[in-house]
């Protein structure tokens, strides 16, 4: 299923998602996980999630488009265990009160408000024990020195920063 062209999201290339699942093959384990999925855009990164055995996905999505276009997807696929909720990423964080397994913010890169975003997750107690974060960004940020980095990956113009 193709997003339709006025959408306005940047979702993560195919390699670097291969990429980033390959990792994360070897360090979590899909089956029966709560995803929070933010800034979903296209819903690709829930969706994977959903088809390696996560029990539910949390996406939350601002604009109307790419909403629109998740719940569709997920019709068309049959997919009942993912959750759309519209509104602001932000909003959503200060205001959360479940806890998740694994966490994947992809805010677009030129967001003014990207380096609050682990530091939010982490206040807020977001994460279940053992759980991980990633972030994807630009080039332009380091999140090295966070209290909860553990390690950085790049392909090509997309750099996961993981946290834990």
């Amino acid at each position: 299923m193709s997003p339709p062209k006025n959408i306005t999201a940047r979702p993560t290339t195919d390699f670097a998602k291969e990429s980033l699942f390959n990792l994360l093959n070897n360090r979590i384990d899909f089956e029966d996980i709560e995803v929070l999925d933010l800034f979903a855009g296209t819903g690709g990164i829930g969706l994977e999630f959903i088809s390696r055995g996560a029990r539910e996905v949390t996406a939350v999505e601002l604009a109307h488009v790419q909403q629109n276009f998740i719940i569709s997807a997920c019709k068309q696929l049959g997919v009942n265990n993912l959750t759309v909720i519209r509104g602001d990423v932000f909003r959503y964080l200060n205001a959360c009160k479940i806890c998740y397994d694994f966490i994947y913010a992809d805010p677009p890169y030129a967001l003014d408000r990207l380096p609050e975003i682990p530091d939010l997750i982490f206040e807020h107690e977001l994460l279940k024990e053992n759980g991980m974060f990633v972030l994807e960004h630009s080039k332009s940020n380091d999140f090295s020195s966070h209290p909860h980095f553990v390690e950085k990956h790049v392909y090509g113009s997309v750099n996961f920063s993981f946290f834990r």
